[in-house]
């Protein structure tokens, strides 16, 4: 793995980060990108020392959503006791950081702003590295986290904005063979939700109430696309809305879990389909999954029995699919094409 050369912004001392380091590199790192305020201490991108997580689901679920203005209010109420809890958590101090990270995009540009100029006061004061981090990397290398995992690999990306297959080279270089071409997964499982009546967040209350249903009571159909490895889900988003409408007219009780258990069977089988075809179109036989959505029962239940057929499947725990700050130490010790700079802005979207 490569090492990149950081220079502290006060004294401008070069700090060296990567493997192939001499000393232990201990990452302090801030993740605000949408709905939760997050710390973490990891140690060389695979231990994590300290991990806090201050969540907003229960603010948003009157709104059935994020609301941007009240996600960032909130991220500064919460921003410096989850730095403090994670110093206290770690019992670690400042003197003990390699450098700190932030997330600097895609997201909310409010709520990014708080964790970004909370870690960049964080090592102007303490006289250490700040690093800038994209959160999709970040979403990926949470499969480093107590994981043995190292390139090259496909990861699935799946989350709330974005559904891409990346071809992982090496630690620095990937590129996208495959990327939605409107919804991203998140989205077209928060829509689908919606429409039934399931409350915030839609995504996993759907998959809860998809395991009582039938996933072959109706089907729904599969876009198809001049690359066929990009995704489409608004026309499976449109389907789903008249399916609801005339099940609404037909039936005493919508059936609510076939038609959660009919939509994500249709999705689930899209996902894995197309990214065992890249995979296999490029020898690949280690498989990621990364993003929100990797949390999915069906998803993962799909991809690890490619196990039994010589596969590897990796998937972070849990608690690492969802936004957190572990992600992002890891990332900004493992990828040598993060931001190093106290200029940096942060950005809401990928573009090209």
């Amino acid at each position: 793995m490569p090492v990149k050369e950081y220079r502290t912004p006060v004294s401008n001392k070069p700090v060296l980060i990567g493997n192939e380091a001499k000393e232990d590199n201990i990452i302090f790192a801030i993740e605000s990108s949408c709905d939760e305020t997050a710390a973490a201490i990891v140690k060389n991108g695979r231990e994590v020392l300290a991990d806090v997580v201050a969540s907003q689901i229960k603010t948003h679920i009157e709104f059935g959503g994020v609301v941007p203005e009240v996600a960032a209010r909130e991220h500064l109420e919460a921003v410096n006791l989850v730095i403090a809890q994670a110093f206290e958590q770690s019992g670690l101090t400042p003197d003990d950081i390699t450098a700190f990270a932030a997330t600097v995009g895609p997201g909310l540009v409010g709520s990014l702003l708080v964790g970004m100029n909370a870690a960049k006061a964080l090592a102007v004061a303490h006289d250490k590295p700040f690093i800038g981090i994209n959160h999709l990397n970040a979403h990926v290398c949470a499969n480093y986290l107590d994981s043995d995992l190292v390139p090259p690999f496909v990861a699935l990306l799946i989350s709330g904005g974005h559904t891409q297959i990346i071809q992982v080279k090496s630690w620095d270089e990937q590129s996208i063979i495959g990327e939605t071409i409107d919804d991203a997964i998140g989205e077209a499982y928060d829509k689908v939700a919606r429409l039934i009546g399931l409350p915030y967040p839609g995504g996993v209350n759907l998959d809860k109430l998809a395991q009582s249903g039938n996933p072959y009571a109706y089907k729904l159909p599969e876009a198809k696309l001049k690359n066929e490895f990009d995704f489409s889900f608004s026309g499976l988003k449109t389907a789903s809305l008249q399916l609801i409408q005339k099940l609404k007219k037909e039936c005493d009780e919508l059936p609510k879990a076939d038609i959660a258990a009919s939509f994500q069977e249709n999705v689930t089988s899209t996902l894995f389909k197309k990214t065992k075809n890249a995979a296999d179109r490029i020898n690949a036989k280690t498989v990621v999954l990364a993003g929100g959505v990797a949390a999915n029962s069906e998803i993962r239940k799909k991809f690890f029995a490619l196990e039994n057929k010589g596969y590897k499947i990796y998937a972070p725990k849990m608690k690492y699919c969802t936004d957190n700050a572990a992600m992002i130490g890891s990332c900004a010790y493992f990828l040598t094409n993060n931001i190093s700079s106290l200029n940096v802005e942060v950005f809401s979207r990928m573009t090209n």
